[in-house]
């Protein structure tokens, strides 16, 4: 079973990049997705070297954007963390 995804939506926040430690970085994408009445605004994390993908991109951007989905358990507690791989811009 794959567990590679992906999500097609305009681009409504792009993060900075933050340093988590000294060697783990991570950057954050926020793609609105249209959802009927209600429209989706789903966080994706891109880490490393993926922070780079988000360097060309503008709020309101047409997006494709490829992720991996990612459960881990801290404390009883379950996590689930989107992971961005690949962005397409539409149109290209």
């Amino acid at each position: 079973m794959s567990n590679t995804y992906e999500i097609k939506g305009s681009v409504k926040f792009i993060g900075e990049e933050q340093q988590v430690s000294d060697k783990f970085k991570k950057r954050t994408l926020v793609v609105t997705t249209p959802d009927g009445k209600y429209p989706q605004h789903v966080p994706v994390d891109f880490t490393q070297d993926k922070c780079a993908l988000l360097d060309d991109l503008l709020v309101g951007d047409e997006v494709n954007v490829f992720f991996n989905i990612r459960g881990s358990e801290y404390k009883d507690k379950y996590y689930v963390n989107l992971t961005g791989w690949k962005i397409d811009k539409e149109g290209f």
